[in-house]
């Protein structure tokens, strides 16, 4: 393994990590959004065919609480949701972002149905699919790999933890060596992959969630999603909290593995998001997630504290 560390930061903007705004702006020269939209699928992990309950801490909607309603065709979900966007960005550009549930979970006929019905819609400059990595046939690559040649193409899978004891009580129905083979299959093809994890899981300590990031940090991945654990009403999370196998991290603390996680990534890995937030209707805890701006607000502070940016201590792969 070559040693890289960078010595100086690079800026994007007036952020010192690698945030999907500047990297939207400069693939397409505007801001670009995602039109989150719900499918209609389900999830191997539900129906019995891999498992049953879900992961603990998905909710009733499949993780996709701020998408489009699944009563709506997906053509109206996406005016819908492309036209409240609109009011705070009037000539943004789209991707639609297929999130609730497993969205390769179903035959390439279906796929292609669905994806190419948002794909038609005008503005629309690429595609964002949400799935599982126990849930990409070779078909279904085949497929996205066609996809990837004409448009711009983001395939996003839930990793959550490296640790297989944390996998086991969330119910996460895969190993962590599925998750590396779905990697490896999709970059063969060229496929854009971020990852999703989730730091706050039931007994997982800094380090270990520190390990995840790490791990993250040396895939063959092009981006990243770090997700605060959010406590939702009515899902099996729930009984594990009040069993207290869980304990909701406090802001500072959360503040700062993800400063401590942006140090060790390779600044080209596009950071999607940094942290996670619920409906207040459906959110047990920790409150302070809502406050989403003043988390973020908390993350630029908290950088510019240690003047640190994102790749400081990247040792290259």
């Amino acid at each position: 393994m070559s040693t890289l560390m960078t010595d100086t930061p690079t800026w994007w903007g007036d952020k010192r990590f690698h945030t999907w705004n500047t990297e939207m702006r400069r693939e397409f020269g505007d801001k670009v959004f995602k039109v989150m939209l719900d499918a209609g699928f389900t999830c191997p992990n539900r129906d019995g065919s891999i498992a049953k309950g879900g992961c603990t801490f998905c909710s009733a909607r499949g993780s996709g609480d701020f998408a489009g309603s699944r009563r709506d065709d997906l053509v109206t979900q996406f005016a819908t949701i492309r036209d409240r966007q609109h009011q705070k960005w009037p000539h943004a550009k789209y991707i639609g972002y297929f999130q609730a549930y497993t969205n390769t979970y179903a035959p390439v006929v279906v796929l292609r149905e669905y994806y190419e019905a948002i794909l038609e819609q005008p503005g629309v400059v690429g595609l964002s699919i949400a799935t599982r990595p126990d849930c990409l046939p070779d078909d279904v690559v085949d497929y996205l790999a066609e996809l990837n040649e004409r448009t711009y193409l983001w395939v996003e899978m839930g990793l959550q933890t490296i640790h297989e004891s944390t996998s086991t009580m969330i119910n996460r129905a895969h190993d962590t060596q599925c998750y590396l083979d779905a990697v490896e299959k999709l970059r063969k093809r060229g496929i854009r992959v971020c990852t999703h994890i989730i730091y706050g899981l039931p007994q997982e300590t800094h380090e270990m969630m520190l390990e995840t990031g790490r791990a993250v940090a040396n895939m063959d991945v092009q981006g990243i999603k770090i997700h605060l654990l959010h406590l939702m009403r009515k899902t099996p999370m729930v009984k594990q909290y009040e069993a207290g196998l869980l304990r909701f991290l406090e802001q500072d603390e959360y503040v700062k593995l993800i400063v401590d996680t942006l140090e060790f990534l390779p600044p080209e890995m596009i950071v999607h998001r940094l942290t996670g937030d619920a409906p207040r209707d459906l959110l047990v805890g920790p409150m302070w997630s809502l406050k989403k701006w003043e988390v973020l607000n908390a993350i630029d502070a908290e950088l510019k504290r240690r003047d640190s940016w994102q790749g400081k201590f990247w040792r290259g792969r």
